[in-house]
């Protein structure tokens, strides 16, 4: 069940869309931390007020900000560098192509510049690391900030030497006059002095054909830390004094208190049971005593009936919820359109419950000092979590601090500070720091899920191919990416929210758009059969997107599409879509193996554009990143549930994708220097699932409209 404060599949895509180009600051003082890094020049943004959406929901008519925002660059007397962001790294390299691109327009070398990022009393408010936002929207406010701080430097240097700006140079971190030899270091301009200079409308940043630094390969900014095992994870860190805590489960979801006897626990040396209403904790000196005390606990729960996974399609079609927002888009009239068609086609689609199974299960340090509250965890939204932390507690936000360390891995799955208020609850009771790390079956049974859904779809196309019809039903999994890429003259698209079943639900990388990309390319797929079409030829017929158009050739062209046939037991598979400024086209060679009819991917190959290229290696590791989550979710991930309880807590029980089942995968890179970046988080993974599909179907004549495709093979699916 969703929490308060968790945001929904739907909030995060009105979130994501309402978040303005500039992030606003949160009024901190940060005198001491600029005094630390020795004085030097600060660069401000000024936006005006906005209305901001936290936690997946509005804050009383909006949340009003300072009309200043605060620092995101500062530079010291030693000429360092230090970058502010409340954005958060979680594997996606981020860190890297936002330094590259500060590098850009300071004109200094990549290795000069720090990023602090994700600390709530540093860095400026920000709504959370989600929705691939951080390129398209924090990548231009540093550069902007960036290229201020630069002109400012040529300012100060043209005013030291008495001489025409324009004759001045910025170049490896110093301004120099090619004239006369000159030349002044940026620490050197800045010493003693802690300017503050407003970002005007127009800055000057570089053209991304001009780069030198940002759109080229450059090496992953710590990488060495994480190969060496030198990174502290939140798992890692420790405080004087810290104890370790674990926190009582109930035996099933919305399960009560029948009883509780923690007689034993409290008699185990250096423990301390923690009862606050229905939340019960341990703390103890080591982990292994906090887990023999927690054992110790005995309990009854009283857990309800409720939905099992046997049920869940029939629950999301009956449960639909009234009155709840929705998404609806209407375009001509399907009803017309439905009679001008030579085919009709329907055709219900689902999709499982996933899990996200992050390489870094929840974690959260807490330490109170006094009324000040500081949390270390791994979350994608800390101030989101920070804002929870100071609801829980009763106390303003100001009296709570968060601090995100690098993190390993979140898919959308650490928007919720659950760790972090378990922590300081236990800290506070205990009256010092304790640390707080889920075991992987609680991340399993207790962090929420990719909503499952149902989707139906009604189209009808005429026989030279054109799609003259197209109505689309999803219930539950959630509106990303709901609408149609193609050219379509009669629309009706609609989300339906559900009441939601016991599991949590919560946001997954891509949202609903793999669900909606997924239904949609398999109806395409169908349509092109009846129409006897190739699956491309079917799809180039009713594009006119030319981005779009371009990537479907480029994968096709890459992969050799139409020079091969299917034969029994090989087939190939295309499929691709549009989201979040992306445009991806995913090209996929399965072969049907053995007793059990086993799908193997034999070789996938993505086209991908999203906008100029800010780091070509990094995108190139996202787009196959996204490829293999994607072989999960397509072929065997799903949770299963019974009754209020999870029946695959496990990896043993919950396959997710091994090195044997990674295919070849070879990425086109269309790098569209005209175009301002865009994420690509997210929409790499859209493709892969209906592509597979439909190489089954090719190979096979079976067609598949359920995710997982075929978790045991497709004798047994």
């Amino acid at each position: 069940m969703m929490r308060k404060n968790e945001p929904s599949d739907l909030d995060l895509e009105v979130l994501q869309h309402e978040e303005n180009g500039r992030l606003h600051w949160f009024d901190v003082d940060r005198r001491a931390f600029l005094k630390f890094l020795g004085g030097g020049m600060l660069v401000c943004l000024a936006a005006p007020r906005a209305r901001a959406q936290e936690s997946g929901r509005s804050s009383g008519g909006g949340r009003e900000l300072p009309k200043d925002v605060g620092a995101w660059l500062h530079i010291g007397s030693d000429g360092a560098i230090t970058v502010f962001t409340g954005k958060v790294e979680m594997g996606q390299n981020i860190r890297t192509s936002l330094s590259q691109q500060v590098s850009e327009e300071l004109r200094v070398p990549l290795e000069s510049i720090q990023i602090v990022m994700g600390d709530t009393d540093l860095t400026p408010w920000d709504a959370g690391t989600f929705g691939s936002r951080t390129t398209p929207t924090m990548g231009p406010q540093l550069r902007a900030a960036a290229a201020t701080a630069r002109e400012q430097l040529l300012d100060l240097a043209a005013e030291r030497w008495q001489t025409d700006r324009a004759k001045l140079t910025a170049s490896g971190g110093k301004i120099s006059n090619p004239a006369t030899s000159q030349a002044l270091a940026y620490g050197e301009l800045t010493r003693g002095q802690n300017l503050v200079r407003v970002i005007g409308a127009d800055p000057a940043v570089s053209p991304a054909r001009e780069w030198k630094v940002a759109g080229r390969p450059a090496p992953k900014v710590d990488g060495r830390d994480f190969v060496t095992g030198k990174h502290q994870y939140t798992s890692d860190l420790t405080r004087p004094g810290m104890l370790h805590g674990k926190v009582l489960r109930p035996a099933g979801f919305k399960a009560a208190f029948v009883s509780l006897d923690a007689g034993q626990a409290e008699k185990i040396p250096g423990v301390r049971v923690v009862r606050d209403g229905d939340f019960v904790g341990v703390v103890a000196p080591d982990l292994w005593t906090a887990e023999r005390a927690m054992a110790a606990i005995r309990t009854q729960w009283n857990v309800p009936p409720q939905p099992s996974g046997k049920e869940l399609f029939e629950y999301l079609k009956k449960n639909e919820e009234t009155g709840g927002r929705d998404a609806r888009q209407i375009k001509g009239s399907v009803e017309q359109g439905m009679a001008s068609a030579d085919f009709k086609l329907a055709q219900t689609y689902t999709v499982e419950h996933i899990a996200h199974a992050p390489l870094e299960p929840r974690a959260a340090v807490a330490e109170w000092n006094g009324e000040k509250l500081t949390v270390w965890t791994g979350t994608q939204r800390p101030f989101a979590v920070r804002d929870e932390l100071a609801e829980a507690f009763r106390i303003s936000p100001e009296r709570v601090r968060v601090q995100v360390p690098d993190t390993g891995s979140a898919y959308g799955g650490k928007h919720a500070g659950d760790a972090a208020v378990e922590a300081a609850r236990l800290a506070k009771a205990a009256g010092k720091p304790v640390r707080v790390a889920w075991t992987r079956e609680e991340e399993f049974t207790w962090a929420y899920f990719r909503p499952a859904g149902v989707i139906e779809v009604s189209s009808g196309a005429r026989r030279d191919g054109t799609v003259v019809a197209w109505e689309f039903h999803n219930y539950n999994s959630g509106p990303a990416g709901i609408a149609t890429p193609y050219a379509v003259a009669n629309q009706m698209i609609q989300f339906h929210p559900v009441k939601a079943p016991a599991l949590r639900q919560g946001s997954y990388r891509g949202l609903a758009a793999t669900a909606n990309h997924f239904a949609r390319e398999t109806h395409m797929d169908e349509l092109a059969h009846a129409a006897g079409m190739d699956p491309l030829e079917f799809r180039l017929k009713n594009i006119a997107d030319p981005r779009l158009k371009a990537v479907f050739e480029a994968a096709a062209e890459k992969f050799g599409w139409g020079r091969q046939k299917a034969a029994a037991g090989r087939g190939f598979g295309i499929a691709g879509g549009v989201e979040k400024g992306g445009y991806v086209a995913t090209c996929a060679e399965v072969e049907i193996e053995g007793p059990s009819r086993h799908v193997r991917i034999r070789r996938v190959v993505e086209a991908f554009e999203c906008g100029a290229v800010v780091n070509p290696d990094g995108l190139r590791n996202q787009v196959e990143g996204a490829v293999i989550q994607g072989i999960g979710g397509a072929l065997f991930e799903a949770i299963t549930f019974e009754n209020g309880r999870i029946t695959n807590p496990h990896f043993a029980q919950y396959r997710v994708p091994r090195f044997t089942d990674i295919p070849r995968i070879e990425t086109v890179i269309l790098d569209r220097k005209d175009l301002p970046p865009a994420g690509a988080g997210e929409t790499p993974i859209v493709g892969l699932a209906p592509a597979v599909g439909g190489a089954v179907f090719a190979a096979t004549g079976v067609r598949l409209r359920s995710l997982p495709l075929a978790p045991k093979g497709l004798e047994k699916n």
